[in-house]
């Protein structure tokens, strides 16, 4: 049989090692979904239980594999459920190419069932690369394009085709006339090295810092060991973005964690108080939690020229690979005299695991979700990854897990949508089957995408060399981060109509779906549920019946926000009392003498 338009896009997708697509069925994408079964399901299509679920899988492919991830939906409505997960590649920069149907081409234009304007609906999802193809010589180099687009700039890019095309005999691309021919599969990014000028003036900066402070960002991943000896040489600190969270371990004595509303308080302290700031692959966009502007002498270093000097007042902005900028500026760094600065952030960073450690210890009704997520860190395989959802229990993610080894985590950063913490874990593990995947994820996301999902982890778990997925559930029945933002950014209480959720056991939905389940409502059991949890066969969902009114205190909270709490509660939050109470408990941890030396 002649090889169809359908035939050669898995053909090309095999050619550029795509081994998983993502997606969900449908009639406007049926030519396709016939090749797949021609093709021995080479790539494997990988069927999520919702389109949006798919796309999210993808961006966890990418995110954690370093390389492309693809999904696929049908016509109309399938194009429709796509967008949030594809937004949430375009604004976390994650390659992901989208491959859509559309209607047949005779009917385009005529109101047609399922038929909507796909060009307009992915203007700006898709900016970087959007076209359909709509003859089969088209479709060698659209596809090729959209691939090396999607890595080059590091965006979604999506191809259209029409189901009538997909069906068609595929011709190629011949030499000729307003025919475009396309080269075989390749691709290497490209190392861009900073000027010399740049880097002797970069080093200046920092060799007369008395107080250097360095960002990181999930751009500097590939420049670790350069980052580490910066701050070595300059005695500087390093606060971490929150997809930067993973860069470097968090056993080094220097390393001050998370930064912003979710960060912890020696990062605040670092940006409080230095004198030189130096950026290395972040868009960080809280100015509030850096230096005052004019306070620090700054440098930035990124790969994309359109993200550099937008956040704080550079000095320089270099547009150079972190690692090749970073390598050279070293040898121009001269060791610092003074040890005071890092003594101090060493002994600041060191306070702070102590209160959190008290903070994880305290009592609660019934569990304290800050002791679900320290619990973890002590235990947390090195090869690890961890995919954090949206909520209060960010938070946690944020200030409470130590992350050390090779562990990867990650987490919709920009977007910041609810919903991705289990579609981003399985998608991890398709890209590394080899390794134990957690997902951290609230009752309200949970509720929203984790619950159907638990499906599609029960559908391909046999297929992973390691079967642990360990899906932690924190059980609070409360839309606790949105709860939060309306006492001390509103100043209104909680509004039971809008915040509360039904109330259902995730450990018996597990049980149904063929998983292990482990339900925790006493804190002594958590760690036992851990190691369970990562000593099983199969993937487990632990559901931890959690307090809902620990307050994910910002490390420095303002006299604002203060004020629109406390005017929250004097109207009457239903759970005001125990707020206070809890707020009291542990926010004193940090003011309590901790242990010397």
């Amino acid at each position: 049989m002649a090889m169809t338009v359908a035939d050669y896009l898995l053909s090309r997708l095999r050619d550029w090692e795509v081994r998983h697509v993502f997606a969900y069925p449908g009639d406007g994408i049926n030519g396709i979904v016939g090749a797949f079964g021609a093709a021995d399901n080479q790539p494997q299509f990988v069927q999520a239980r919702h389109e949006e679920m798919a796309a999210f899988e993808a961006v966890g492919y990418a995110k954690f594999s370093g390389g492309l991830g693809v999904c696929m939906a049908t016509s109309g409505p399938g194009a429709v459920h796509l967008l949030n997960g594809l937004y949430d590649a375009k604004l976390d920069h994650v390659p992901v190419v989208a491959i859509v149907g559309q209607t047949a081409r005779s009917a385009m234009g005529g109101s047609y069932q399922q038929e909507v304007d796909l060009q307009s609906l992915y203007k700006d999802v898709a900016s970087d690369y959007l076209v359909e193809v709509n003859v089969a010589e088209q479709l060698p180099n659209a596809l090729d394009r959209a691939i090396r687009t999607a890595l080059t700039r590091r965006a979604p890019t999506a191809l259209i085709i029409p189901s009538d095309l997909q069906e068609e005999e595929f011709t190629p691309p011949q030499h000729a006339f307003k025919q475009v021919p396309s080269s075989g599969p390749s691709f290497g990014y490209p190392v861009l090295e900073p000027s010399q000028h740049a880097v002797q003036h970069a080093a200046e900066i920092l060799n007369a810092g008395e107080k250097v402070a360095i960002l990181i960002g999930q751009g500097a991943r590939g420049a670790a060991e350069e980052v580490k000896m910066v701050a070595e040489l300059t005695g500087a600190g390093i606060a971490k973005a929150l997809l930067g969270k993973d860069v470097l371990p968090d056993n080094l004595p220097y390393v001050t964690g998370s930064i912003g509303l979710l960060g912890t308080r020696p990062s605040y302290e670092l940006m409080r108080d230095c004198d030189t700031l130096l950026i290395v692959g972040s868009n960080f966009p809280y100015t509030q939690f850096l230096p005052k502007f004019g306070q620090a002498r700054a440098v930035q270093v990124d790969i994309d020229g359109t993200s550099i000097g937008m956040r704080y007042p550079t000095e320089i902005n270099i547009v150079a690979d972190a690692a090749a900028t970073l390598r050279a500026i070293i040898p121009l760094l001269l060791p610092k005299d003074s040890t005071t600065w890092r003594d101090d952030i060493i002994d600041n960073v060191a306070r702070w695991w102590e209160t959190m450690e008290k903070q994880a210890m305290l009592s609660a009704k019934p569990v304290n979700p800050m002791r679900v997520v320290w619990e973890l860190s002590s235990r947390l395989p090195g090869d690890a990854i961890v995919a954090a959802d949206s909520g209060s229990s960010t938070n946690w993610y944020a200030r409470c897990l130590k992350v050390h080894d090779r562990v990867r985590g990650s987490l919709s950063g920009t977007l910041a949508t609810m919903g991705p913490g289990v579609p981003y874990a399985i998608g991890a593990k398709f890209a590394h089957p080899d390794r134990p995947a957690i997902a951290l994820v609230g009752d309200g996301a949970m509720q929203m995408n984790g619950l159907a999902e638990l499906l599609t982890v029960s559908r391909y778990h046999r297929q992973w060399t390691d079967p642990r997925l360990v899906v932690c559930v924190f059980h609070n029945n409360d839309l606790n981060q949105v709860t939060w933002e309306l006492r001390a950014m509103g100043g209104f209480p909680k509004f039971e109509e809008s915040q509360a959720l039904p109330d259902v056991s995730y450990a018996d939905i597990a049980r149904c779906m063929g998983l292990e389940a482990i339900t925790v409502d006493d804190p002594d059991e958590i760690g036992k549920a851990w190691d369970r949890a990562l000593a099983a066969d199969k993937p487990t969902v632990i559901d931890v019946y959690c307090d809902p009114e620990m307050p994910p205190i910002p490390p420095h909270a303002t006299y604002e926000q203060g004020r629109e709490l406390l005017t929250a509660l004097a109207k009457g939050d239903p759970a005001r009392w125990h707020i206070i109470m809890q707020g009291a408990k542990a926010k004193a941890q940090e003011f309590l003498p901790h242990r010397e030396g």
